[in-house]
């Protein structure tokens, strides 16, 4: 193994071993290594939309405060390096290096999937770099993630949905279940779930692990301005307020992560961590600057617009299309692909209401739908629809055809991410091999 592109190669070709449900394989791993997880403060985030912008508001925070601040998210968009950064700069190629070289003998003795290995790698770096505290983000589920074997400083559980149902269960009680799994004994949980069903079980499993329930779906939130460039909004919550608070992501939806976020800061202030009204108001203002997230209704170009959105589920969706619209925005060149279990037609459903024309592609990955499938079902709704093969391809159509209108790009993480490679004149599967 000579180079980073090398070690990133083996890293992905661990992902034939497909996925493992269980911490079995991931303990036995971070036991190889030294426990590095038991060397970092952390805070644990599950949920089915939101968790992403939560987590890069908390560490953009705390990052503001003066905390040197560890961020792990999956997927990445770009480039591999995205998944793990520390004050919002991505682990360097050399690391990534060094850690695989060093692991691949307990990897291959292991038989660890591609997720655990990059979990480790991440643990690893957060506690030789010494971070203060590192945001921590799920994989999938929760009780079962490979995550899951922190002992965290908070829990934190943003909105449920129904996703991943071969996996999780069927029910949003069921899924809850599973993202409840990473609420630890007497270490406090956020929530910020607001269907009764899931609220219940939340509720449920804190009795149990005798863990303190800070419910934010109690919180008001008083949108002040919404617009592409972002939010402003005042915020009440269990008795404290924070007014005129500026917040760097575009979306309404965004408002209630940040109240999610917000409870999760006012509870680790109350822990004794040193946070500022002032860190909290310039971490969220700036939170792309300061942590790397894009892909949240992000304006990419102006000349066309070019947004992208990494919504990836009914849920997502319908968030996305409400916030457009509530922007006036409509008749959109949309580009679309997504995963073979995603409830696709749905999603198509939803666009629909927005799309002047629709543009089907199909990202560089075996779980993706084919694009042909997916053209089909915008056809069917009545919208104007080319099949576009690529996304590299769907993103030189959509420039060709948009004019004066906006394009926007959505349905997955790997679709925004071929995307803005290509955009940004980037090899994304040279990258990503």
């Amino acid at each position: 193994m000579k180079s980073p592109r090398d070690a990133i190669a083996y890293l992905y070709g661990l992902q034939y071993r497909g996925m493992k449900f269980g911490l079995r394989g991931i303990r036995m791993l971070l036991n190889a290594i030294g426990n590095p997880e038991r060397r970092i403060e952390s805070i644990h985030i599950a949920g089915s939309n939101g968790k992403g912008s939560t987590a890069a508001f908390i560490a953009a925070a705390m990052r503001s405060a003066g905390y040197r601040t560890g961020l792990y998210t999956s997927p990445h968009l770009v480039a591999f390096n995205e998944r793990i950064r520390i004050n919002g700069i991505p682990i360097a190629d050399g690391r990534i290096l060094d850690y695989v070289r060093s692991l691949r003998p307990a990897i291959e003795r292991h038989r660890t999937t591609f997720f655990e290995a990059v979990t480790a790698i991440a643990f690893r770096y957060f506690a030789d770099e010494e971070v203060d505290c590192a945001v921590i983000e799920t994989g999938l589920g929760g009780r079962l993630d490979a995550t899951n074997v922190l002992t965290p400083r908070v829990s934190v559980i943003t909105e449920i949905s129904l996703e991943h149902t071969q996996l999780l269960g069927n029910s949003l009680a069921e899924i809850a279940y599973e993202k409840a799994g990473i609420i630890k004994h007497r270490v406090a949980c956020i929530s910020g779930v607001r269907t009764p069903a899931a609220r219940d079980v939340i509720r449920r499993v804190c009795r149990q692990r005798k863990s303190r329930l800070i419910d934010v779906s109690g919180g008001s939130i008083s949108l002040l301005r919404s617009d592409l460039r972002g939010l402003e909004a005042s915020f009440a919550l269990r008795g404290r307020v924070l007014k005129n608070v500026e917040i760097g992501l575009p979306g309404s939806h965004q408002a209630r992560n940040a109240l999610v976020a917000l409870g999760t800061l006012w509870e680790l202030m109350d822990q004794g961590l040193h946070l500022r009204e002032v860190d909290i108001r310039r971490g969220f203002a700036r939170v792309a600057a300061m942590t790397g997230l894009r892909g949240r209704m992000t304006v990419v170009r102006r000349r066309p617009m070019i947004i992208m959105d990494v919504a990836h589920n009914p849920a997502a969706v319908a968030r996305l299309t409400h916030c457009l619209r509530e922007l006036g925005l409509k008749n959109l060149t949309v580009v679309f692909g997504v995963m073979k279990d995603k409830a696709f037609r749905r999603m198509i459903g939803m666009l629909a209401g927005i799309a002047r024309r629709a543009i089907a592609v199909q990202p560089l990955t075996d779980r993706a739908r084919p694009a042909g499938e997916v053209a089909e079902v915008f056809r069917s709704r009545g919208v104007k629809v080319t099949s576009a093969g690529t996304v590299r391809d769907g993103m030189k159509l959509a420039r060709e055809r948009a004019g004066r209108g906006a394009v926007l790009v959505t349905g997955s993480h790997f679709v925004v991410g071929e995307a803005l490679a290509f955009l940004e004149r980037k090899n994304y599967l040279t990258i990503n091999q």
